[in-house]
Parts: C-alpha cells; sequence; structure tokens
C-alpha cells in the first residue's frame, strides 16, 4: 500500500507523514511537476488557504483550489489508484452557520476560498467513478494541532502574557477538529472499503465557546483567564480602525474569533461506526500544550 500525496509541506501534510511514518509509504507531489500516480491511494491536501487578510489575488484560488484539484483528480480516474481523497473545507457550504451545518445544507459560500474549494467539489462529484474507486470528499472545520501557527496560537500568546481578554460578551460556540481525530478519519477512509464515497464533515463531537478556549489555555499554564466583557460595538469600532491601520484586531479576525459555527459530524461517525480517539477539550489541551 502507497500513498501519493499533495501538499505535504503544509500543516496537515506534515502530519500525516508522521502518522503513516513506517506504515504506508507515501511519495510526495513535486510542484509543477505532471502527475504521474502509480499508488494505491491519493490524498491531495494541496490548496490555497483563506487570507484573514484579503490581500490575496482572487485568481490564485481557483488556480490552486479548482484547476490543480481537477487535474490531479482526472489523473487519478485513469490511473490504478482505488483511493482518492480530497481535504476541501466547510467554508465551501457557509461562512456563516445558523444552527448545525450538515452534508445537506445547500452550499452558499460567500468567499472566494469557499468558492474554489466548492467548485472543486462539484468537478469531482460530477464525474463517475468506476466501481473499484473510492471518492472522499472531506469538510473539516478549524483543524488544530501541535505547533499549528493559527488564530489559536495567537491567542495563546495573549493569554500567557496575562493580557485581559475583552471578547468576554460576545456568546459563540464553535466546533475544531484536533489533526489526531483527522489523521484517524483519514486511515478509517483508506482501511475500510465499507464505508460509500461521498461528502464529510469533519469535526470533533463536542463544540466550545471561545470563552471556554481562553480559560482552557490559561488553566494550561496554572492561571486563571482574565476575560472583560467589554460593550460589542466598540469592539467593531476597534475592528473597523483595525482594517486601515496594523491592529492585533480586525474585523475579518472579529468574525473569526466570536462568530458561532456548529459543524454537524453525524454522517462521519455513522459511517465510521467508531468514536473519534479525542474529545474536544483534551485534543485542544494537547495543542496548548505545544505552544509553551
Amino acid at each position: 500500500m502507497s500513498i501519493y500525496l499533495t501538499g505535504a509541506s503544509g500543516f496537515v501534510g506534515k502530519n500525516l507523514i508522521s502518522y503513516f511514518k513506517n506504515k504506508i509509504e507515501i511519495k510526495k507531489h513535486v510542484r509543477d511537476v505532471e502527475f504521474c500516480i502509480s499508488q494505491n491511494i491519493v490524498i491531495h491536501l494541496a490548496g490555497k488557504a483563506h487570507d484573514l487578510k484579503n490581500i490575496s489575488n482572487k485568481e490564485e484560488y481557483y488556480e490552486v483550489n479548482t484547476e490543480l484539484t481537477k487535474k490531479i483528480f482526472d489523473a487519478f480516474l485513469i490511473s490504478d489508484s482505488s483511493v482518492f481523497i480530497m481535504l476541501s473545507s466547510v467554508k465551501a457550504v457557509a461562512d456563516n452557520v445558523f444552527g448545525s451545518l450538515s452534508e445537506d445544507c445547500e452550499p452558499n459560500p460567500k468567499t472566494h476560498y469557499g468558492k474554489s474549494k466548492l467548485l472543486a467539489e462539484r468537478y469531482i462529484l460530477s464525474k463517475n467513478i468506476a466501481g473499484n474507486k473510492r471518492v472522499y470528499i472531506l469538510r473539516p472545520c478549524m483543524i488544530h494541532g501541535p505547533n499549528n501557527k493559527g488564530n489559536l496560537n495567537l491567542l495563546y500568546k495573549l493569554v500567557s502574557k496575562r493580557i485581559p481578554w475583552i471578547l468576554g460578551a460576545f456568546k459563540n460556540m464553535r466546533s475544531y477538529c484536533s489533526i489526531d481525530n483527522l489523521l484517524f478519519v483519514i486511515n478509517e477512509f483508506i482501511h475500510n472499503n465499507a464505508i460509500p464515497s461521498g461528502v464529510y464533515n469533519v469535526a470533533d463531537d463536542e463544540h466550545l465557546s471561545t470563552n471556554e478556549i481562553i480559560s482552557l489555555m490559561a488553566k494550561s499554564n496554572n492561571k486563571k483567564a482574565i476575560i472583560f466583557n467589554v460593550y460589542p460595538f466598540i469592539i467593531k469600532i476597534i475592528a473597523k480602525i483595525g482594517d486601515v491601520i496594523p491592529l492585533p484586531l480586525n474585523s475579518e479576525r472579529l468574525k473569526k474569533l466570536t462568530e458561532s459555527y456548529i459543524v454537524c459530524n453525524e454522517k462521519l461517525k455513522r459511517n465510521i461506526g467508531k468514536e473519534l480517539p479525542l474529545t474536544s477539550r483534551v485534543g485542544i489541551v494537547n495543542t496548548f500544550k505545544t505552544f509553551k
């Protein structure tokens, strides 16, 4: 058994290589080289990530997230590979969630990131797949894990410096996706040929509020969280200023930190038939430990 992997240098790619080390042989795709697939499994992780600063050229999203996916999927279809796994995103469906996001929700992405991911999904789903092939599109929510340099790392630095959390008045709930749970899911899709092809949301079981995240960060440092309930309209004014001049907070980051985004993983768990290895809180705390 062997894997043809794109996006090997990214956060998920590096963790996947470590996860399958001495278990499955992995061939890393070389950028700008034609796809030549002889491996059993194709895992497509390469992509243009969402830009919180909104400075990326929109064409980059479609060139990487859509067109590159088309090329590798076409190569998979004519190869002898039996499994194709694409890492998409919940943002291919919705930027704002009211209630819980399931696979049945009608996609309506607003950003070029989400739109480009959705176009890639639709291209894959439009193709006739041979009976000996399985195709999985994974839609993870916010992925986190050891040494992940993202919003959680930025938050942790603030909390560890005893800087007060001033967004306590925003009452939100979010789903998260531990890298350990994501890799567990990928492993199940590889080895369990009874799992039907299709689109699957990937999220930890429990959803957490940002205030609870802040409290867990402080607790991991044996400290008490400092949370202030500043009026939301004041915070939004500060964020607007951050859109113009460099500040730690801008409108896009404020939205990311305070919006509710609950993702349903019932279809995933039903078809895998197993519990995810980590709870949300354990996974989050494991991530925090590597930030020290």
